[in-house]
């Protein structure tokens, strides 16, 4: 049994170690006897909404292994201490008895395919695992050489590789879905080499420096377990055959297999035009597009802390900011405390911004994206639309950029004055080392609904954040994979309708069903389960 005793105030200096004892306090004041219990850290967050007086805020896992708690020691843990009693989700993995007649075959190794692949290879089902891009070293070389003037290659790049888009961000594992499997996701990402406070932060994040390591290691993982690891290898369609078994075809031939789990990330344009083409029932959702907003590292964390800022016990500044009330939602995503703004284009004749920081997370300038909402009635509710959307704003910062992949840059007071006249001083830009960059009016870049929800709302998050609408701060531009712009439907059989039910398994961001490294993965897992519930294992 397990009772998780929340709201444990301190000042935000104290020790791991001080908060368990003030639960085991806590416990001991009921009459319990706590020998034969374990108190274990659970989550710990700041509060710095009083600048002067910023407290820790934690929870305590009460772990009972054996019978210790009687039924009056729980009621008094819960009615008297404000305990509550956690009903853990466990993977609970029950094996079919339908024989696959050859391997599954999952496409892409974002944390999505990743964790699908991990657990089909661990219980004993020996998946086939693609993806277009490189390993991570290849891919890290290849984004190296992109960003010293080299081609861009659009297989292997920020979006596609080993890690899938993830790799190369600031590895933030914090999520709004409610599903226990979270928690088996983090246990997973510190046993292949993610650092231990990932367990216990309330926003845990790993940093793409060590990211990459984890990625390596789960990748061998499935190879140990009989898994194979194809990397450059895209997949351009797919057939069934009179066996009922399918056919995958790829840039290095045909893949049999008897599944295929669609984990292809939010970028792959071409191949969702070829699924679709292939029967497979694909529609349009809603989405976000904006800009990249750089502050100093600095500046944010005095706004958030006050005096205290800089103090050892506290992390980088981070923020979270919406505002739903202009008619057209207006919000922050993906902040990178000390990070740094990365090229993530991923086609040629595109500009794409996104965010990025290693662990340490102490680079000069934080930065987030400024991201506004896409109806479907603006892109026409199709999926020819949606996708022509993005890429209409990528080609237009593509040729405001110089077209040489330089990203359009302006100060805030110049975008909110709607006119260009500053060099950046106080803040310069980071993309892609921070000499990729022409100035350019981005609002001339975006559609007007588009500008006026940003304009207002740097406005309202200045009165939020002191310094948010700093006129030396700088935009960066354009920011359009936020998600994916289609959902591939499925059903309870979480397969996708119509003529591939029962054998194509649509999976993550990509395919519309998470948004994040951790939801994302959590979705992989539940497919691997479905297909674990069905079919019995290979070896």
């Amino acid at each position: 049994m397990k009772l998780l005793l929340q709201n444990i105030v301190l000042p935000f200096w104290a020790e791991d170690e001080e908060i368990v004892e003030i639960a085991k306090d806590k416990a001991k004041r009921l009459g319990i006897d706590t020998r034969a219990l374990r108190f274990e850290l659970h989550k710990r967050s700041v509060d710095a909404r009083k600048k002067q007086d910023i407290k820790s805020v934690s929870s305590v896992m009460i772990v009972d292994d054996g019978e210790a708690l009687s039924a009056k020691a729980v009621r008094a843990l819960t009615e008297k201490a404000g305990a509550s009693v956690v009903n853990e989700d466990r993977l609970s993995i029950v094996y079919g008895e339908e024989k696959l007649q050859k391997r599954p075959l999952v496409v892409g190794m974002g944390p999505a395919g990743l964790f699908c692949g991990l657990m089909l290879a661990e219980n004993g089902y020996r998946p086939i695992i693609i993806d277009r891009g490189d390993g991570v070293a290849d891919r890290a070389e290849k984004v190296k050489g992109f960003y010293g003037g080299g081609e861009l290659d659009t297989d292997s790049n920020i979006q596609f590789g080993a890690g899938g888009a993830g790799t190369f961000s600031d590895g933030k594992l914090v999520t709004r879905i409610n599903d226990g499997k979270c928690s088996y996701v983090l246990d997973r990402l510190y046993e292949f080499g993610a650092p231990a406070e990932i367990l216990t932060k309330a926003k845990p994040h790993i940093g793409t420096d060590k990211l990459r390591l984890v990625v390596d290691r789960v990748l061998q993982r499935i190879r140990e377990c009989g898994g194979d690891v194809i990397y450059r290898c895209r997949m351009d369609g797919v057939d069934r055959l009179s066996d009922g078994t399918l056919s995958v075809h790829t840039n290095k031939g045909d893949i049999g297999c008897q599944l295929v789990v669609l984990a292809v990330g939010h970028s792959a344009r071409d191949t969702v035009k070829r699924l679709m083409t292939s029967g497979l029932v694909i529609e349009p959702k809603p989405f976000s597009v904006g800009l990249r907003i750089e502050h100093l590292k600095t500046n944010i964390d005095k706004a958030l802390y006050g005096e205290l800022a800089g103090h050892p016990k506290l992390a980088a500044g981070e923020y979270n900011l919406s505002d739903t009330k202009g008619g057209r939602g207006v919000y922050t995503f993906c902040m990178c405390p000390g990070g740094e703004i990365v090229g993530a284009a991923s086609e040629l004749g595109g500009v794409v911004v996104n965010g990025m920081s290693v662990h340490a997370r102490d680079g000069i300038n934080s930065n987030s994206a400024l991201a506004v909402t896409v109806n479907r009635e603006d892109f026409g509710n199709t999926v020819d639309g949606a996708i022509e959307y993005q890429r209409r704003l990528e080609r237009a910062a593509f040729a405001a950029g110089g077209r040489n992949y330089n990203a359009p840059v302006q100060t805030v007071g110049d975008f909110m004055s709607g006119k260009l006249t500053c060099e950046p001083t106080a803040v310069m830009p980071t993309y892609m080392g921070g000499d990729r960059y022409t100035l350019a009016r981005l609002d001339t870049l975006l559609p007007d609904y588009i500008t006026n929800a940003l304009r207002r709302g740097i406005g309202l998050f200045g009165r939020r954040i002191e310094g948010f609408d700093a006129p030396d701060a700088v935009l960066s531009g354009v920011e359009t994979r936020t998600s994916s712009p289609v959902r591939m439907l499925r059903d309870e059989t979480l397969t996708g309708i119509g003529e591939w039910q029962g054998t194509i398994y649509p999976c993550g961001e990509g395919a519309g069903y998470a948004g994040g490294i951790t939801s994302a993965a959590v979705d992989g897992i539940k497919v691997a389960l479905r297909i674990m519930n069905k079919y019995t294992p290979v070896n």
